[in-house]
């Protein structure tokens, strides 16, 4: 089973860098030096149990309305997470910061695992990923979102 995990992890980063390279070369912009970048978080929405979820951080520059500018460097974003949801009983436990790529866009995977409490009890539990400050960025409105773990 963790075998299967890694591999599910693997395939849906690899999708993720693929397309965020994509997205790069089509738009082709830089950040100019000392500009301001904000970091923004959404939710890929909700996940059925045993199926892997995402939220999608979105930096850009200050002055800009267009989403996913180019940035020259990997920056690192801080997050915090809470909810009803219990790691490593409803999702693999996930560690903060998350890396943002050129392509101003950086994921935060949500594995959820079956239910441990027996198939009599089924609820819905939510996770809740909130960006926090951190250097080189500041923090956009969304700065939060929100995931439900369907049964």
């Amino acid at each position: 089973m963790k075998t299967k995990i890694i591999k599910n992890l693997l395939l849906s980063l690899g999708l993720v860098f693929v397309l965020g390279s994509t997205i790069t070369q089509v738009r082709g912009q830089t950040v100019p030096p000392g500009q301001l970048l904000v970091a923004f978080i959404h939710s890929s929405g909700d996940v059925n149990r045993g199926k892997t979820g995402s939220f999608v951080v979105d930096m850009r520059q200050s002055t800009s309305s267009e989403k996913g500018s180019y940035i020259p460097y990997f920056p690192y974003v801080n997050f915090s997470v809470s909810g009803t949801a219990i790691p490593g009983v409803d999702y693999v436990a996930i560690v903060s910061p998350a890396q943002v790529g050129p392509s101003g866009y950086g994921v935060i995977l949500i594995k959820t695992l079956p239910n441990p409490r027996g198939s009599g009890n089924l609820q819905s539990y939510s996770v809740v990923v909130t960006l926090t400050s951190g250097l080189g960025y500041a923090l956009g409105q969304p700065m939060s979102a929100k995931m439900i773990i369907k049964p």
